[in-house]
């Protein structure tokens, strides 16, 4: 190539582009980022850019309810990130979803990560004396590169709010992590938001403490289960009750409001009955879920959860989720015992079908392996009641007739299942399934939640 076509080429070349703006939710009067972890990360450190960046979950937002200062310091934040499972409830109640849960404990450190490949440094703000350069030590084992400007305590360091922003900006950090608490962080680099220099600022919780090892996080599999909040309330149930069983209550009942007050009366009333009632199971039946989930690894390798594909509302498929309660080669094994059915016509059940554990009998008879379908609830695939999910082949050789039971979403509960399950024939249940489509009302669907009790004690036509 010559000096001329060299030249031409230096002058061809362009600026990388831009970050696409992120997509945001509305709730509760507040602009939610919907986007990704990486997403969000490419967007913070875009060069030139300073955000000041705050997290909402059900806490926060009870706390925002009531607290107007806190709520104008949400209001004004660059970005406010979904942290929970309560958030996600809320924004299926109004009909909108959340792409990813962003919760500050595990988004933080990813920010860190791929601010140390950027020669960025950050300064720890806030917890008891002697916590934020624990959580620094740490955090320079876990991040290689990672630089550390400075830490400061939330006591005594404090105590002179001009002293610690002349610290904090005498660092040179780029990223200010604040654990002070809420509404305290985010009141506080709100307030002095103007007169820091970091251009990423942010409130993290109890992220220090968790660095620091002054209190332990939930096992992964536990985190895995959207149960975090059930750990740390075991952990200090005296502290944690108010916020978590009365709190969640309260910030679902906000929710709804919110909900309804964004969509038609008709098209939130069920889908809040299905968030609220499977919220109420999820955190009521919490110890029972934990402990299903250790006797089922303790008996059988595998995973806790069995997942199959189901066909739902309109013929969509999704994944179900189930408690497992066979062993992991039972679906190799479904083919050679088709004969050995005994219900009538299509859907597939044997008494003693030799693929369940032990454990597993013992979840069926209880109708505890159903469970985990409060996450398909929540998610929106099912609802609280409704008829029964069917497999894929199964709705293939359905006659026109049982299509219709197609036309609403699959359910945790319903006629068929308070009348007899397995015991109750293909042509009875669809019977059964049409006459509830005709009829179905929340009065019906709250009635059907209250005889699934005496269904589940009796165990007719549960194994």
């Amino acid at each position: 190539m010559n000096a001329t076509a060299q030249l031409a080429r230096l002058h061809d070349v362009r600026p990388a582009p831009a970050p696409k703006a992120l997509s945001r939710i509305r709730l509760f009067g507040l602009d939610i980022v919907d986007a990704t972890t990486d997403a969000v990360v490419t967007r913070l450190l875009q060069p030139g850019r300073r955000t000041r960046l705050a997290f909402l979950n059900a806490h926060c937002g009870n706390i925002a309810a009531r607290n107007p200062t806190y709520r104008d310091a949400l209001v004004t934040a660059g970005m406010i990130l979904p942290d929970g499972i309560g958030v996600e409830m809320a924004a299926r109640m109004s009909g909108q979803s959340l792409t990813e849960n962003l919760n500050g404990t595990d988004f933080t450190p990813r920010l860190l990560q791929a601010a140390a490949r950027r020669g960025l440094s950050v300064f720890l703000l806030g917890g008891q004396p002697g916590v934020a350069a624990e959580a620094a030590e740490r955090l320079g084992r876990d991040i290689p590169g990672l630089k550390i400007a400075g830490t400061r305590d939330g006591y005594d360091g404090m105590t002179d709010e001009n002293a610690a922003v002349a610290a904090v900006n005498a660092s040179g950090a780029d990223i200010l992590l604040v654990a002070l608490g809420v509404p305290f962080q985010d009141n506080w680099l709100a307030k002095h938001e103007a007169r820091l220099s970091p251009r990423i600022t942010m409130g993290v919780g109890a992220l220090l403490d968790f660095l620091a090892g002054r209190v332990k996080r939930a096992p992964a599999i536990v985190r895995k289960a959207r149960a975090e909040w059930a750990w740390r309330l075991a952990m200090e149930p005296r502290r944690m009750a108010r916020r978590y069983l009365i709190g969640n209550f309260a910030f679902l009942g906000r929710a709804y409001l919110d909900a309804r007050a964004q969509r038609p009366a008709g098209d939130t009333a069920r889908r809040v009955f299905d968030v609220t009632v499977s919220a109420a199971a999820l955190i009521i039946l919490a110890p029972i879920l934990l402990i299903t989930a250790l006797a089922i690894r303790l008996e059988s390798s595998g995973p806790v959860l069995f997942r199959q594909t189901r066909v739902g509302k309109d013929g969509t498929p999704f994944t179900m989720l189930k408690f497992r309660s066979m062993y992991p080669d039972a679906e190799a094994r479904r083919a050679a015992l088709l004969a050995t059915s005994d219900r009538e016509g299509i859907c597939f059940k044997s008494r003693n079908d030799p693929r369940i554990t032990r454990v597993g009998r013992i979840l069926r008879r209880l109708s505890i392996d159903e469970l985990a379908q409060i996450l398909n609830v929540l998610k929106g695939d099912m609802s609280i009641v409704g008829p029964r999910p069917a497999l894929p082949e199964e709705v293939a050789a359905y006659p026109e007739r049982a299509m219709g039971r197609l036309e609403v979403k699959p359910g945790l509960t319903g006629l068929w299942q308070v009348s007899g399950r397995a015991e109750i024939g293909f042509d009875k249940m669809i019977d059964m399934d049409l006459a509830y489509i005709r009829s179905r009302s929340l009065l019906l669907d709250t009635l059907l939640l209250a005889l699934t009790a005496r269904a589940v004690i009796g165990g007719r036509g549960a194994y």
